[in-house]
């Protein structure tokens, strides 16, 4: 196997070197010419690079996605990751976003890359491929936090190993803490018209958000303050995690709180402090939304900012709540299990934006309140 010491690159979009870069990578069978095509079909505004496959033999990225683990493919991994990563250096300096859209073989290699070192991109697609576990990278619960991932796979994908499939999509809106938004087509291993427009959404709205708001730091943090909740800090949630849409609306769908456990979480809420309770503005018919009467926070305090909305609580066959965070404190809550970001957290809602799981306990009771008055203190600029 040989690598190539020179990028060969194709280029499209801005030219500007500050503006975003989203840089595509092809699977086997396909080259750099080919996927740049993909720019044509996305939002104008970024800069767009589509990198040949660093590896002279043996199918381009696509030898990392469906190979047998073990060292030769963790050393060859790393080998091209660093081979990649010195190009992106010099084209994008510490300071400008970079996107990662890989399909098929350069999902994987995509995946390589985020995995290796989740601070150093704003988002990435993952589409018709897998991650590359087991060989050499960390895959670990929670280090996504804060950065934005696509999913794309279709149901009759005979090219990637299906358990690989699964392994991704479990890992990736399940454990990984990265707000996803994911979509399955009925399809096979090809992009489709749908699923191309999706992406195109997905990239627009991370940019925008990126130009307006700036990127939270990605990955769970340590040591993070909760003034609210007894002992200024937010203990792990016991047992494992409640199963939750993926597509929109979100929802709960397991694990469910007790209906006089909704209730009395809501009587407690319902009195913060310049609040009063309407019809949600963005989310299902019956949900209860939690509005300041007058609002001081910043605009990523709330759900809906022209009304206020910071908060609202789902009907009771739910029992789930979504709000809005300090970025730090939505990173700690989802690490430490007690909620699951916003699909659309960090593209069109705020960085911070995610589900709490309804309280099941008397104790989460208290949790949980605890949580929405820090949502009440962001919201009201405390």
């Amino acid at each position: 196997m040989r690598t190539s010491t020179t990028p060969v690159v194709a280029t499209a979009g801005s030219t500007d070197p500050t503006a975003p870069l989203v840089v595509l990578l092809h699977g086997r069978g396909s080259d750099e010419q080919q996927i740049i095509g993909l720019a044509d079909h996305l939002p104008v505004g970024p800069a767009y690079a589509a990198v040949r496959a660093p590896i002279a033999e043996g199918g381009g990225y696509a030898w990392f996605a469906n190979r047998g683990i073990g060292r030769p493919v963790a050393e060859s991994l790393a080998e091209h990751m660093t081979w990649f990563r010195g190009w992106l250096d010099e084209v994008a300096p510490a300071g400008r976003p970079v996107l990662l859209i890989g399909f098929s073989g350069g999902a994987a290699f995509a995946g390589g890359l985020v995995l290796g070192d989740p601070s150093r991109y704003a988002g990435a697609a993952i589409l018709y491929g897998t991650l590359p576990f087991d060989a050499g990278v960390p895959v670990e619960a929670g280090a996504l936090a804060h950065l934005p991932v696509f999913v794309a796979q279709g149901e009759g994908d005979h090219v990637i190993p299906r358990e690989l499939l699964e392994r991704t999509w479990e890992h990736l809106t399940r454990d990984s803490g990265a707000p996803v938004t994911a979509i399955r087509e009925p399809g096979g291993h090809h992009l489709t018209g749908t699923g191309v427009h999706r992406l195109a959404q997905w990239v627009a709205a991370r940019v925008h958000h990126l130009g307006a708001f700036g990127a939270a730091p990605v990955g769970a943090p340590q040591d993070v303050a909760w003034p609210t909740l007894a002992g200024g800090r937010l203990d792990p949630r016991e047992g494992g995690r409640p199963d939750v849409a993926w597509s929109i609306p979100q929802q709960q769908l397991s694990d469910n709180a007790p209906v006089e456990l909704q209730g009395a979480l809501f009587e407690r809420v319902r009195g913060l402090a310049g609040v009063t309770v309407v019809d949600s503005q963005i989310s299902v018919p019956g949900a209860r939304a939690l509005v300041l009467d007058a609002p001081e926070g910043p605009e990523p305090a709330f759900l809906v900012p022209q009304v206020g909305e910071f908060a609202h609580l789902h009907p009771a066959e739910d029992g789930s709540m979504h709000l809005a965070l300090p970025p730090e404190q939505a990173a700690d809550l989802v690490a430490r299990g007690w909620g699951t970001f916003h699909h659309w957290a960090g593209t069109r809602l705020s960085a911070g934006f995610v589900m709490v799981f309804g309280p099941r306990t008397p104790h989460e009771v208290d949790v949980v309140e605890g949580i929405v008055r820090a949502s009440h203190a962001y919201a009201t600029g405390r």
